[in-house]
């Protein structure tokens, strides 16, 4: 489980700074409503993926029939809450959609850039 919490703090990190400096960027350009999007998304990723880690210690010594079940209302839980700011973009003017679902794409981006990090340490040593 130790694992899991030190997977989930690397890539949460790195897309939360990933989302705040995009944010920031975009928000000195005068797209604020971008940028709060990007932002936005980010944070329900961040969430979505915390509790897909903590859903794992849920389905480990139950039954099959259990496991299943509680795979089914985890998922379904997940979608709902990264349904959450998708609505929230719809509904208000100063949360840009797309970039609300850029964000909610930004664990995936920070898992997929681990090379590019890995690559550039190796240019730093």
């Amino acid at each position: 489980m130790e694992q899991v919490r030190l997977t989930q703090k690397k890539y949460c990190s790195r897309a939360m700074v990933f989302a705040v400096f995009g944010g920031l960027f975009f928000i000195l350009l005068d797209l604020k409503p971008f940028g709060k999007g990007l932002i936005l998304g980010s944070i329900f990723s961040i969430i979505n993926f915390i509790l897909m880690g903590e859903s794992i210690t849920l389905k480990i010594g139950a039954s099959k029939k259990r496991s299943a079940m509680l795979s089914l209302l985890t998922i379904f839980s997940r979608y709902v809450i990264l349904a959450i700011p998708l609505i929230i973009s719809l509904k208000f003017k100063q949360f840009d959609f797309m970039a609300v679902v850029i964000g909610i794409f930004m664990i995936q981006i920070a898992i997929l850039s681990e090379p590019a990090f890995n690559l550039l340490s190796k240019f730093k040593s």
